[in-house]
């Protein structure tokens, strides 16, 4: 026992021992000074451009004409076009739809026939007229020493006009002679019974025209090139005079209704005097089996009134020939996958984002909307240091905002994310941009076409 208690206590002296030499032949730890923690952002360059603004906006394709189709006169239905049908087209001028036209015809013949009988009562009446003037002209040279129109007698046509006692004044006590009176009464050359006649003629001329009429619209023809919304018509049907049958849609011109915001609307010149001899040059695109395409437009015209609801200011895109096809839109780095024979028309009804061209500056930037602060500000890395600014913003769109350049400088990178509080004069440091990195061999495999944000 006694030997067990000095092995440990020869154990526990060594192992002060060496702790001892251990403490005695350390070195002092080297000393460094304290790491400063530098946030790491994401930051991308700021775009500087300059020309014609594009001011964006979205909406919604509608037909600049649609009419509904329907009878003016009634009848039964005789012939119907077999291409008025839902979806079809149809061309300016094609006969839509025919009533039956036998009922109409016999009005015209008759009203002919009113006009004929007419005409022969104004040549008679004009006859009469010819003869009862020369009647009372050969009266009126009569004469007789005892006083005119003596010869006169109740068998002769002047006496049936007017009695030959009422063609003699009394004799006039002055002169001592008796003087012929002529009548003021239109009766006596018999023009009152012309004028009637002439009035029956006007009457059953009229008449003839509205028959005409009625008989031109038992044929009804397209008024111009369109395609056949609604149908409700069928062969042999009876139709009254307003009765919708249809709908059709003008294919010459659409039209896209763009809200804008003031700001916006600002940015256009000559907004508010569009039509006149400048066009306001515009582009509309739509998407058809994941693929974009675009059409020509021009500004039509701008509502004067804001939208109640929205308290924006539509603006109405017009969009010739949107039935031809549109242009295939491609991003610049992408391969073309659409060609123009299988380009589809516009629709009707279609969501379209548009492009409107914009007044001119001489240098604007555009940056991602993640960069936009509230209160309008940016922060900008300048040599590793962060920077604060408020910036004027000239359009804001879903992906980008577009600003002035005032206070940029050259080379400003803008933060997009990795702080979420910021101090001016912070150190940072910018993360590598993973589209910077090399990319992994594709070999065998196309890359697949990137949507043009800007289109």
């Amino acid at each position: 026992m006694h030997r067990q208690r000095v092995i440990g206590g020869i154990i526990l002296l060594a192992a002060i021992l060496i702790a001892a030499l251990l403490i005695f032949l350390r070195s002092e730890p080297e000393e460094k000074p304290p790491e400063d923690l530098i946030p790491l952002v994401q930051a991308v360059p700021i775009e500087i451009q300059s020309g014609n603004l594009m001011v964006t906006g979205a909406g919604t394709v509608r037909a600049r004409e649609e009419l509904t189709l329907s009878a003016e006169v009634s009848g039964k239905l005789v012939y119907v076009n077999p291409n008025l049908r839902e979806g079809q087209r149809v061309a300016a001028g094609t006969t839509l739809f025919r009533i039956d036209p036998s009922d109409y015809r016999n009005a015209v013949r008759s009203s002919q026939a009113d006009v004929a009988s007419q005409n022969v009562a104004v040549l008679q009446a004009q006859e009469e007229v010819s003869l009862a003037k020369a009647e009372l002209t050969r009266f009126e040279q009569r004469g007789a020493d005892d006083g005119p129109y003596a010869s006169v007698d109740e068998n002769d046509y002047a006496s049936r006009i007017l009695p030959p006692t009422s063609l003699v004044k009394p004799e006039n006590p002055e002169t001592g002679t008796k003087t012929a009176a002529r009548s003021n009464s239109g009766l006596v050359t018999r023009e009152p019974q012309l004028q009637s006649a002439r009035a029956g003629l006007r009457r059953a001329q009229a008449q003839l025209a509205d028959a005409q009429k009625a008989l031109q619209r038992t044929v009804v023809r397209a008024p111009f090139s369109g395609v056949v919304r609604t149908e409700n018509i069928a062969l042999g049907s009876y139709v009254a005079p307003g009765q919708s049958l249809g709908s059709m849609v003008g294919t010459a011109d659409f039209e896209a209704v763009i809200p804008l915001s003031e700001s916006e609307a600002a940015l256009i010149p000559s907004l508010w005097r569009a039509g006149g001899s400048g066009r306001i040059e515009a582009t509309v695109y739509s998407e058809y089996g994941g693929k974009r395409y675009s059409w020509r437009a021009y500004v039509d015209r701008a509502n004067s009134l804001l939208n109640p609801q929205t308290r924006t200011i539509d603006v109405f895109l017009r969009i010739p020939n949107p039935l031809r096809g549109g242009a295939p839109a491609f991003a610049p780095e992408a391969k073309p996958s659409a060609s123009i024979s299988s380009a589809p028309p516009l629709f009707v009804g279609s969501f379209v984002d548009a492009q409107i061209t914009g007044r001119a500056l001489d240098s604007y930037a555009s940056i991602p909307l993640a960069a936009l602060r509230s209160d309008n500000r940016i922060w900008l890395v300048r040599d590793g240091k962060l920077g604060i600014l408020t910036v004027d913003i000239l359009q804001r769109t879903d992906k980008s905002v577009l600003i002035s350049t005032r206070g940029l400088g050259t080379k400003a990178m803008v933060i997009t994310g990795g702080v979420k509080a910021a101090t001016e004069g912070m150190k940072v440091r910018i993360a590598e941009s993973r589209a910077a990195s090399p990319k992994p061999s594709t070999s065998g495999a196309q890359a697949r076409p990137e949507k043009n944000a800007n289109q």
